[in-house]
């Protein structure tokens, strides 16, 4: 597998500290409201990289943190009378309940920044020791300059990103660079106890301390979405390696911006939507689509087109599989595993194998349900239809797609009246039959009349 590694800037051999193994760290929420359409994009994506290396056999240790603590949490307490940690409480709540929408899987672990309090004041400890970071009134900040690397993440040299930076003026900084560690504790704040004061952890330490802690000094891959390549990643970059004395992250990815309407997301431009407003209204396996559907580095425009076109898309893998197990219920026994299978399979391996080419896969998936109609028309045997069904949810599973599968059976009131209505036909009785139909429509089943009995599905 080939990924396009953010470090280097090209493509490269996707190769594991230890074969077989990859450690992964994403960065993941600060939770005080809930997510948006953009925070759906790495979790989706980066949801597809561990599925499939998982796929392929590997043991995947993926790491996915709360940032708990955060300016961005304490106005939110202040706003509503309430503490940072009840706000943080309610958010991760309704996290799992966007995430679990999205079909994304519980990461191996999800640290909390306010549980790891000693593993980041232990970070900026050994950073002070080594030179490369200072305390100054209760604040400690690291020495950017003294990291002769920095900016080798966003590939721009430190007097360049000086000028572009929003940087935050203060005569306790010995350069206007350095960035801040750890935080001296304001009145009415949260706080803890610290060799140098009350306080508590600026945002990119916590990130450093808690990789090294899951995963260990270096990792296989790091990722998150393309707005944290700076300063985040490179404030990450900047001080794990300076603390421990060796490369943080072999690959970086990271992914494209997300457009609403072909603008920019913005609050001020009232084109900002949370996942739980569109999921509301469309549902979440639309949203996941829209994120997979295109190369994760490349820019997405959302738009109700857009998500229209995803729900069709969906309905089409819906139908594929439901007519599937339909055919494999009226199926003759017998029939070999369709040669297609094994094509299609290769096709979506090479498609993933290249930078996690997830449209590419898509194309494949849905060249697979051609070949699946195909077989269906020409009247495939039993076993050709349940490998070719094994196959379909193989490769449906590593896109974490079409995972609303209702395999219930009808209960007994619809079943009854399928039947009735079935044998009102044979009775000729069409004016019953039609009747009956239409309150099953009205039920939300449709049925369809075919050679091989009556094939009902959801709306």
């Amino acid at each position: 597998m080939k990924i396009f590694n953010t470090l280097t800037r090209t493509r490269e051999e996707l190769i594991p500290i230890k074969e077989g193994e990859y450690k992964i760290y994403a960065c993941g929420p600060t939770v005080y409201n809930f997510i948006h359409i953009g925070n759906a994009r790495p979790l989706c994506v980066f949801d597809v990289l561990r599925r499939y290396l998982e796929w392929r056999g590997n043991k995947v240790t993926f790491v996915q943190n709360f940032t708990d603590i955060d300016d961005k949490l304490i106005r939110k307490a202040n706003e509503n009378g309430t503490t940072v940690a009840e706000v943080a409480k309610k958010f991760i709540e309704e996290y799992w309940t966007d995430a679990d929408g999205l079909n994304i899987r519980r990461a191996t672990v999800h640290p909390k920044a306010t549980e790891n309090i000693d593993a980041i004041q232990g970070i900026i400890t050994a950073l002070i020791e080594k030179g490369y970071a200072y305390e100054s009134k209760g604040d400690v900040y690291f020495r950017a300059r003294k990291f002769d690397e920095y900016g080798k993440l966003s590939h721009q040299p430190l007097d360049d990103l000086e000028a572009g930076a929003r940087i935050d003026v203060t005569d306790i900084k010995e350069d206007a660079m350095d960035f801040c560690l750890w935080k001296a504790a304001k009145e009415g704040e949260p706080y803890w106890e610290s060799p140098w004061g009350k306080g508590r952890p600026g945002w990119h330490i916590e990130c450093s301390a808690m990789a090294g802690k899951y995963l260990g000094n270096t990792i296989d891959i790091h990722c998150g979405g393309q707005d944290l390549v700076f300063p985040h990643h490179e404030n990450e970059i900047a001080q794990s390696e300076c603390a421990n004395g060796c490369e943080f992250a072999h690959y970086w990815m990271h992914n494209g911006y997300i457009n609403v309407d072909n603008r920019k997301m913005s609050k001020s431009l009232g084109n900002f939507f949370t996942v739980r407003e569109v999921a509301e209204v469309y549902g979440y396996e639309p949203i996941r689509y829209i994120m997979i559907s295109s190369h994760y580095r490349s820019p997405i425009n959302y738009s109700v087109e857009i998500i229209e076109q995803s729900k069709n898309a969906l309905d089409r893998l819906y139908k594929c599989r439901e007519g599937l197990k339909f055919a494999i219920e009226h199926a003759e026994d017998g029939g070999d595993k369709p040669e297609f299978l094994i094509k299609r399979k290769a096709e979506f391996i090479e498609a993933m194998d290249d930078d996690l080419n997830t449209a590419d896969a898509l194309g494949t998936v849905f060249n697979l349900v051609k070949d699946i109609n195909l077989l269906i028309a020409d009247g495939g045997k039993k076993d050709s239809l349940l490998a070719a069904l094994a196959a379909y949810d193989e490769l449906c599973g590593v896109l974490g797609l079409v995972y609303n599968v209702d395999e219930d059976s009808l209960d007994s009131e619809i079943e009854e009246l399928i039947a009735k209505r079935t044998q009102a036909r044979k009775e000729k009785n069409w004016g019953e039959a039609d009747a009956i139909r239409d309150k099953l429509n009205e039920m939300g089943i449709v049925l369809e009349d075919t050679p091989q009995g009556v094939k009902w599905s959801r709306k």
